[in-house]
């Protein structure tokens, strides 16, 4: 879906006039170029008027662009805060996140054959063969061994980046599904 047509509002001026604050005062534009962005952004009518003031900014994620989306993650107002990015182009959180989405699914599956264990140990009255062990282990060695190499790649903020995308891909819809209803 093309939403680089799709109007935009006050408040997606707002935050763009923001980010060129923000790249003003990090000595990314002068004030000149400043000055001549910033007109541009309260004239601009659509998305695409927009994402063209924040292009060759290094806040714009250059995979959302390729995606024709509007640097979805600044411009519009419902995005998840979690998906937010600083100033500094970098996902605050992104790790603690991205860790507890590659172990919680080992969490409760370990949790639930831990329960299944206990449960018939209790039963037949004698602890029995701590079988869990052969469920948690392995899968355990090689979720650690990603969640090594994946720490030091950066893989946690690629992660955000694409959490932000599928985020800001939504609100687009829901917001383009209720303009179409109205």
């Amino acid at each position: 879906m093309d939403t680089s047509d799709l109007r935009a509002g006050d408040a997606d001026r707002e935050r763009v006039a923001q980010w060129l604050r923000t790249a003003l005062d990090e000595g990314r534009l002068n004030l000149h170029e400043y000055d001549e962005r910033l007109r541009e952004t309260y004239a601009a009518k659509t998305y695409a008027d927009l994402d063209r003031l924040l292009i060759d900014l290094p806040v714009a994620d250059p995979a959302t662009q390729a995606l024709d989306l509007p640097a979805k993650s600044r411009v519009l107002g419902g995005v998840d805060q979690r998906w937010q990015r600083s100033p500094d182009g970098h996902y605050p959180g992104a790790t603690r996140a991205w860790l507890a989405n590659m172990w919680q699914s080992w969490a409760r599956t370990i949790a639930i054959c831990v329960g299944i264990w206990g449960v018939t140990s209790v039963l037949s009255g004698d602890l029995g063969y701590f079988w869990p062990g052969w469920v948690a282990g392995p899968w355990g060695v090689v979720l650690l061994v990603q969640t090594i190499t994946g720490l030091m790649s950066g893989e946690s903020q690629r992660w955000a980046a694409k959490q932000a995308r599928k985020e800001a891909e939504r609100e687009v819809r829901r917001r383009a599904k209720g303009e179409s209803e109205s």
